[in-house]
């Protein structure tokens, strides 16, 4: 018998961004308001429909450029500047997720250091970034006096799986040093790991943590006071990816 399409439903595949950088010493998460239905006014993931002519990969750089500006790199070499980490997160596929049609959403986490203001784009209204604890409270999101209101679609579940694969895969990779700078000091990474995970770590087991496994941070040579006090070495990311021993996270 020969192959019929319309034997089969049709139904779309989308791609879905969680975007993270670490603000203010808070890991945040980009936020856009949507400004069209379903959902109309209410705060979601960006992210987009994968065209005809681009794979799942494609499709998530180039809404990752349209909604940050950001060109994603290569998982295996270190972050350029106006770079991002960007690998493949899951696949959602409730038949209820999108009141539209059937969709089934491929989800691609993001991570790029500290970021300046999004700018809304597409079928968005507003963007911003937004604390991911107050993005994923029990009561949802809202700002400026509006109402708490959960996020659109089921991008709550999304963004909370977001964040743990970043939580979990700092302590093993050198994935923390995507939030940094191509040159950074120890201090400022071990702020990252305390904004992702919510803890504070001390200073000096952290030091010796990180300088202890071989090629997992190269010094550069040069030293940079933009913390305050005495100079501070800079290093770049190493050859090495993982971690050993791995940094366990801190029970809270």
């Amino acid at each position: 018998m020969p192959y019929d399409p319309s034997a089969f439903p049709p139904f779309a595949v989308t791609v879905d961004l969680v975007v993270l950088t670490v603000r203010r010493h808070a890991l945040c998460a980009l936020a856009v308001r949507r400004g069209e239905s379903p959902f109309q006014g209410r705060w979601a993931l960006p992210g987009g429909f994968v065209r005809d002519d681009e794979d799942l990969a494609q499709a998530a750089a180039r809404e990752l450029a349209e909604e940050t500006g950001l060109r994603a790199h290569d998982p295996a070499t270190p972050a350029q500047d106006n770079g991002a980490h960007l690998e493949q997160l899951a696949t959602y596929g409730d038949p209820k997720r999108d009141p539209r049609m059937r969709v089934v959403s491929v989800a691609h986490l993001a991570l790029a250091p500290d970021l300046p203001a999004p700018r809304a784009g597409g079928d968005a209204s507003n963007a911003r970034w937004a604390p991911v604890e107050e993005l994923l409270q029990q009561g949802g999101y809202g700002r400026d006096g509006e109402p708490m209101a959960p996020l659109a679609f089921d991008h709550a579940l999304i963004l909370s799986d977001g964040v743990e694969r970043a939580r979990s895969k700092i302590e093993y990779s050198s994935l923390a040093t995507a939030f940094c700078p191509p040159e950074f000091t120890v201090g400022e990474l071990r702020r990252v790991y305390e904004a992702v995970w919510g803890v504070a770590l001390d200073p000096r087991n952290f030091h010796r943590k990180v300088t202890g496994t071989p090629g997992f941070l190269v010094p550069t040579g040069g030293t940079t006071t933009r913390q305050g006090g005495r100079p501070a070495q800079l290093f770049r990311a190493g050859g090495a990816t993982l971690l050993n021993p791995p940094m366990l996270r801190p029970e809270v």
